[in-house]
């Protein structure tokens, strides 16, 4: 396993999706105090990080927010938890969690079932330019 920075938190997400990589760049942008590190599923890396948490991607079909040595969280869990730590306006998110998980899940599987067919997707990963470069592990 690879040794990551605990002061960090990890995202994984599908490397070939659009929307997911449209969801990383706006992340990056939002992401003022540097909390956030990305990997893409289909990499080495992620697929370690995976065996290490022992979540089989093809059974969540989800991002995945990973906190090294803490926890990690999926699906609809993930993406509000992400939005809460960006802060500002995306903590308004947090109103989403008096609904329980299987109910948010029920929306983000939608969207997620769909992803390919309403955004597309990639022949290969997203490659980082060299300035984004130090976000993502490979």
């Amino acid at each position: 396993m690879i040794d990551l920075p605990k002061d960090k938190k990890l995202i994984l997400f599908d490397g070939i999706c659009n929307l997911c990589n449209r969801a990383v760049t706006k992340i990056i942008q939002l992401d003022k105090k540097n909390v956030f590190l990305f990997c893409s599923l289909q990499s080495v890396t992620g697929k370690e990080i995976l065996a290490h948490i022992k979540v089989d991607p093809s059974k969540i079909d989800s991002i995945i927010l990973y906190k090294p040595g803490i926890a990690y969280h999926i699906k609809s869990s993930a993406a509000l938890e992400i939005m809460n730590t960006l802060g500002g306006f995306w903590k308004f998110s947090k109103i989403f969690l008096i609904l329980p998980s299987p109910i948010r899940n029920l929306i983000y599987d939608f969207i997620a079932k769909n992803r390919y067919r309403w955004f597309g997707k990639k022949e290969q990963c997203m490659i980082p330019t060299p300035e984004l470069k130090s976000k993502f592990l490979n």
